[in-house]
């Protein structure tokens, strides 16, 4: 069984190594190893990590015409506050309202807590802070 537990956790470094060269892939993992030692334990913590890894690099960077999309967007009138930190990875609450770049439909954004965000529209996962 510690075999196994050995050679899955190499293999898993092996193939999330590749996956972690890019931010969002940093965040998946972290997040998916947290969660899945939780769940399951260091094996959970191996899978998760690689999960989590993939699920982050689901969506590219956004390119910079979106970025400038977004940074060049009026602030809307009635400014919206959410308890929760905005941090890449997290997911925005439903009564958060995003709005979807016409240029890309890929994206969306939204301004929260005084802060401009990149998001995947069916998820609402935050892609990038903008600063």
């Amino acid at each position: 069984m510690k075999t196994k537990l050995i050679a899955l956790t190499a293999g898993t470094a092996l193939l999330a190594s590749s996956a972690l060269a890019q931010e969002s892939a940093v965040t998946g993992a972290a997040g998916g190893a947290v969660t899945g030692a939780i769940v399951g334990g260091p094996v959970g913590a191996a899978v998760g990590g690689v999960a989590g890894a993939i699920a982050g690099v689901a969506i590219d960077p956004p390119p910079p015409q979106v970025v400038t999309y977004v940074t060049e967007a009026p602030v809307p009138p009635e400014p919206v506050v959410i308890e929760e930190k905005i941090v890449v990875g997290a997911t925005l609450p439903q009564t958060v309202i995003v709005q979807p770049v016409p240029e890309d439909p890929r994206y969306a954004y939204a301004y929260v807590n005084e802060q401009r965000v990149i998001v995947e529209p069916s998820s609402r996962t935050v892609i990038q802070v903008v600063n």
